[in-house]
């Protein structure tokens, strides 16, 4: 069992070392608690925390290595994490003893994203409602790793902890000791799918629910050749609920000794994931409860940003909603929401580690630091959105709208009304973005609302602009339209006509009968303002009504 702080670096290595982490230089021990995980960008600057942990997919070889290694913005970090295999290298090997920063190897076939998640759980286990030092059978309460790594000296054997979809929960260390089926499960975080389709195919999992018992697996491989060893295997019950399992890499049968103690650490298995889970469940709910009274922006926002690890930089405020498609039931639709708030969470988390993220009630609320000049922060928060929809695809329509930069915490209810407003013109269909800011939509947004002012008066239309709707519905005209279309067209009748695929002779014609009907002069400058904010306030698909579009637009939220 590991006797390393959860947060330390060397419990890092020490839990993902040889299967997924080499140590090349530096000293693990030095670090007693990670600040954060960082993914390393070249072509920007942002703040790394103290002893956080560096991601940098993009730095190659050791020049790259020790160039980053001795720039000022890394001081400080606790270690720098690059694609392995890495090679020693005396350079690297000094400027790492100089800065006290560890550099280790990521190993091939193991992607970013994978390690980032996982450091994110190590990291994050215990940060709300912390049990107090509570232990479980000797072990930390919902500390899977430490579990893992207890079961496998108890047994003399690497293990895993697995869910009941076959998704790797924990592992132990000594990986390297078992097979390749073995790290390539690791590797992919759960059990490849022709491995269990073999099991399946045998009714292993069949009859390992059904026993209790430890159960003793022949090697899931067809060619003889390819080194692999048995399994055993054991459930994970509470009741009447199977939790997982937990699977031994053995290369003989255990002993009645160690059957007997592996099916007494599956009780204690059991009890971690219960704990783990509620845990889980209880940190969701205290986190939105932070956002939330961050969002409110009352007397406590201060300090649940202080919980939050972000009080002292600004701050700005991200909305995600999705847009239903019509054909999609609540129930699928509530945890399309989820699936993708919890995406959002491990996305932002891995390019800013101090970022907190919430589902309160159908919109994802992120609360992401935003530190120096504010138009650059909030540019750097539209492109952190939009690559996140990038990697989510088109499955799910989903939209982000970004808020004002919050330079205090009393600011940031505003910019979450920001962000809340930028969503809303985003779903109403009036810009064709997936992601915009505030600064990018407001003037949308401020006709969107003047449309519910309208609405809640029961304004009509009234002037030039009322007589043209009502000529058009009387004689079944286009005047209207063909007002839109000059207007849009700044008085060009050649564009404007053509965008009506109308000779401009006949476009003038409309243009002398429009004037005479609406009684209007189209050289007023006035004149022209009233009818343009009147057509942006009746909508592209508006039959004349303000006061019915507006009660439209407000529906769609």
């Amino acid at each position: 069992m590991t006797n390393h702080h959860r947060r330390s670096l060397a419990r890092v290595v020490e839990d993902f070392g040889r299967t997924f982490l080499d140590l090349v230089h530096g000293d693990a021990d030095t670090v007693e608690e990670i600040g954060g995980v960082v993914i390393h960008d070249p072509y920007d600057e942002p703040a790394y925390p103290r002893h956080a942990v560096v991601l940098g997919p993009a730095v190659h070889g050791p020049v790259e290595i020790a160039r980053l290694l001795g720039t000022p913005r890394v001081h400080g970090v606790a270690a720098l994490i690059v694609r392995g295999p890495v090679e020693p290298d005396d350079e690297v090997a000094r400027v790492a003893a100089e800065t006290g920063i560890a550099v280790l190897a990521l190993t091939r076939g193991a992607s970013w994203a994978q390690l980032a998640a996982m450091l994110r759980t190590l990291l994050t286990e215990g940060d709300f409602g912390d049990a107090g030092g509570q232990t479980l059978g000797g072990v930390p309460s919902g500390d899977l790793f430490a579990l893992a790594n207890a079961v496998a000296t108890l047994l003399d054997a690497p293990i895993t902890i697995e869910d009941r979809r076959s998704h790797i929960l924990a592992f132990s260390g000594r990986q390297d000791e078992a097979d390749p089926s073995r790290v390539e499960t690791i590797l992919a975080r759960r059990v490849p799918e022709k491995y269990l389709r073999v099991f399946e195919s045998r009714g292993v999992f069949k009859e390992l629910y059904r026993t209790g018992e430890p159960l003793l697996i022949a090697p899931a491989v067809d060619d003889p050749d390819e080194p692999a060893l048995w399994r055993t295997a054991v459930v994970v019950r509470a009741g009447d609920e199977i939790l997982g399992s937990v699977w031994a890499a053995v290369r003989e049968p255990l002993s009645p000794e160690r059957t007997a103690a592996f099916r007494d650490a599956a009780q204690l298995v059991a009890l971690h994931l219960l704990r783990h889970r509620a845990g889980t469940d209880a940190e969701h709910r205290l986190r939105a409860d932070l956002v939330t009274t961050v969002l409110e922006g009352g007397a406590g926002a201060t300090d649940a940003l202080a919980r939050l690890g972000l009080v002292h930089e600004p701050t700005v405020v991200l909305a995600l909603g999705v847009v239903p498609d019509g054909a999609e039931d609540d129930t699928r639709l509530t945890a399309e929401r989820q699936r993708l708030t919890s995406a959002f969470a491990v996305h932002l988390h891995a390019v800013q580690p101090r970022s907190a993220v919430a589902l309160l009630g159908d919109v994802a609320y992120a609360v992401l630091p935003a530190p120096g000049d504010p138009v650059a922060a909030r540019e750097r928060a539209v492109q952190i959105a939009d690559n996140f929809l990038e990697r989510t695809g088109d499955r799910v329509k989903a939209l982000v709208g970004v808020g004002s930069i919050a330079e205090e915490p009393t600011a940031l209810r505003r910019s979450r009304r920001n962000a809340d407003r930028a969503l809303r013109v985003l779903s109403s269909g009036e810009v064709k973005l997936r992601v915009a800011s505030i600064a990018d939509v407001h003037i949308d947004a401020l006709l969107l609302e003047m449309r519910d002012l309208a609405a809640v008066n029961g304004d009509e239309l009234v002037g030039p602009l009322a007589r043209l709707v009502a000529y058009d519905a009387k004689h079944q005209s286009n005047l209207v339209e063909t007002l839109r279309a000059w207007l849009d067209a700044f008085g060009d009748v050649t564009s404007a006509s053509a965008s009506m695929f109308v000779h401009p002779n006949t476009f003038r014609y409309r243009m002398r009968r429009m004037a005479k009907v609406g009684r209007v002069d189209l050289q007023d400058p006035a004149a022209r303002f009233a009818m343009t904010l009147q057509l942006r306030l009746m909508g592209p698909q508006s039959g004349g009504s303000v006061g019915d579009d507006a009660a439209r637009s407000t529906g769609a939220r």
